[in-house]
């Protein structure tokens, strides 16, 4: 089983969009892990298929004005049945656009290295990272009171922010 990373900005309401995407996923064989909104009402939503192989799914007048993936991601941080069984939220997403010259390897060591840094920002909560598998970005999911909060974590593991977005209910 593989997960894939689809960007989906919604033509209705956002919990209406999940709903159809998860739906339309399960019809290709897949299954909808989780799906975070940013207040801007962009769904970033994470998916699981058998055999690397996601289907594209293109944006129409039910589903999305756009939508960008399917891209395949590692998750980093957290345990896929756990978020699986809980469906969990976030209070933030950073976005980092991941600098050419880092590979996986390279990122994940660096990772490890960092992680124990979040202890001097105890307001804030890392959640979990998907790492696309190209390289190009990587999600990283936090629970913090504002986003100066979560600014500080990333200072603190210093690692940049390329987009920061407040995580709306996606009611899933």
């Amino acid at each position: 089983m593989s997960l894939y990373l689809y960007e989906l900005v919604p033509t209705g309401p956002a919990n209406r969009t999940i709903e159809e995407f998860g739906a339309r996923a399960e019809k290709e064989g897949g299954a909808l892990i989780e799906a975070q909104v940013t207040g801007a009402s962009r769904i970033f939503a994470i998916t699981e298929f058998a055999d690397c192989r996601a289907p594209a799914l293109p944006a129409d007048d039910v589903l999305a004005t756009a939508v960008d993936g399917p891209h395949q991601v590692r998750l980093v941080g957290a345990e896929l049945a756990a978020i699986k069984a809980a469906r969990p939220t976030a209070g933030y997403l950073v976005e980092w656009d991941i600098p050419a010259e880092i590979d996986m390897d390279t990122y994940l060591a660096r990772k490890k290295a960092n992680a124990p840094k979040y202890a001097d920002v105890p307001e804030v909560s890392f959640l979990r990272t998907y790492v696309r598998e190209d390289m190009d970005k990587c999600l990283c999911f936090y629970d913090a009171p504002d986003e100066a909060a979560v600014r500080r974590a990333r200072d603190a593991v210093s690692t940049p922010v390329d987009r920061l977005h407040e995580l709306a209910d996606p009611k899933i």
